[in-house]
């Protein structure tokens, strides 16, 4: 561990920001195409899913706990076998910090809320927050890498970050 500390702030997502991290799932101004008769829209490809060949994408639920703003972020960590697609199921607030890689540990992170009606893939190998929603039940489903190998580096801060509104 190391000493790192400060507070940051929850700024809006922007593509430029956050797109070497995560990706936002929405359907924003995006035409969809017709299916099932006319009676469905489709957006595809909305992510950029990444998988190791060694496992296999899964779907699996996840129920957190609740947060309120400000939240501590004690615990980064990192998935070098695959990317996370977080997916509330009852159109809740979270919120997501990442940061890059400072050889081998995460470096300054930065924060955004994803809102109702989004979702969010966490690309390979980010650090990342724990899930931490901040509205609604706490049930997300969740994409991600299935399979034997370990998928999982975390780092813990000897100091905290403190994560703002």
């Amino acid at each position: 561990m190391e000493s790192q500390s400060g507070a940051v702030r929850a700024e809006p997502f922007d593509v430029r920001t956050f797109g070497e991290f995560c990706d936002i799932i929405e359907i924003g101004g995006l035409t969809g195409h017709e299916i099932n008769e006319g009676m469905c829209l489709r957006y595809s490809n909305l992510a950029r899913l990444d998988f190791d060949a060694v496992g296999r994408p899964g779907i699996s639920l996840f129920r957190a706990r609740l947060r309120t703003l400000p939240v501590r972020l004690n615990l980064m960590e990192r998935h070098p076998l695959g990317s996370q697609a977080f997916i509330p199921m009852d159109g809740s607030s979270f919120l997501v910090a990442v940061s890059a890689d400072d050889c081998g540990k995460p470096g300054p992170p930065r924060a955004t809320v994803i809102k109702p009606g989004q979702a969010v893939n966490i690309l390979r190998n980010t650090w990342h927050a724990v899930l931490t929603p901040l509205s609604g039940s706490g049930l997300f489903a969740v994409v991600d890498w299935i399979g034997q190998e370990p998928n999982l580096v975390e780092h813990h801060f000897e100091t905290p970050y403190v994560i703002e509104a």
